[in-house]
């Protein structure tokens, strides 16, 4: 494992894959973190340098008072490609990780090669949904969340069919910090990037999930907006294709960064 302080907050982040290659760096959702990317990491690995972090408030990383602005979130990703030495790389971000992606593309165009955008968009639910979601994590935690967050997050078949693994993932997301949460709960609340994504210049492949509850097919689309962008639509997947369908997630990766030449 690797650690690093970056304006004051520490940050736990993993490398795999050969040094020096072509970089990609996976920025996981709300709730979860950098575990969620490993079975994908596993099939990218022996060709790029992969970069996956627990996002501050999240893991084993700091989470630190106050509310979380985009602009935290941006200053963090910056300084651990600038620990990892990482000039330039695609971004594979789901939910709030490809509002980050989104972000950083903005703020740092010659630093992204490309960007894969999972079942986000650029703007998020509202504001009174997300404050109700702070309120309940700040005083009484998550536990009150997490039946209706794992309904959000996982397909019908999934919860079905995969019991034990979606128990797992029901304690991931009921380990993490409460106020690590709601504090990225606020980076949600505040942030819309509607009106500035058609300024962003690095190819998009842009992955939605058909039973995703959390970021419906057709909010998705919106990040459409960027210019050149395409839509792949997952079957039978809801928020987090990295733990529903790796192995397509890693091949849609792939087929996506060979036709940007990344690699």
């Amino acid at each position: 494992m690797n650690f690093a302080r970056i304006n004051g907050t520490l940050l736990h982040y993993r490398l795999h894959g050969p040094k020096g290659a072509p970089a990609l760096v996976f920025v996981n959702s709300l709730g979860t973190d950098a575990r969620i990317w490993d079975t994908v990491i596993e099939q990218l690995a022996g060709r790029y340098r992969c970069l996956s972090y627990d996002k501050r408030g999240h893991g084993i990383s700091d989470a630190p008072a106050g509310e979380y602005s985009l602009d935290d979130h941006l200053d963090d990703l910056e300084g651990l490609l600038d620990a990892a030495e990482l000039d330039r790389a695609v971004l594979v971000g789901v939910s709030v990780g490809g509002i980050i992606a989104q972000g950083f593309a903005l703020r740092a165009p010659e630093r992204v090669a490309g960007l894969v955008l999972c079942c986000t968009a650029p703007r998020m639910g509202d504001a009174a949904m997300w404050e109700a979601r702070i309120d309940t994590a700040r005083t009484r935690g998550l536990a009150p969340l997490a039946d209706a967050i794992m309904e959000r997050w996982f397909s019908p078949g999934f919860r079905a069919d995969r019991p034990v693994e979606l128990a797992g993932w029901r304690n991931l997301f009921l380990r993490t910090d409460p106020h690590g949460y709601a504090n990225t709960c606020a980076t949600l609340r505040d942030t819309d990037l509607t009106d500035a994504i058609a300024a962003i210049a690095a190819p998009t492949l842009v992955v939605a999930g058909d039973a995703d509850l959390a970021a419906p097919v057709d909010l998705v689309r919106n990040c459409l907006a960027i210019p050149g962008a395409r839509l792949d639509i997952l079957a039978a997947t809801g928020h987090i294709p990295s733990i529903e369908q790796p192995d397509l997630l890693a091949g849609r990766i792939g087929d996506f960064l060979k036709e940007v030449g990344h690699g």
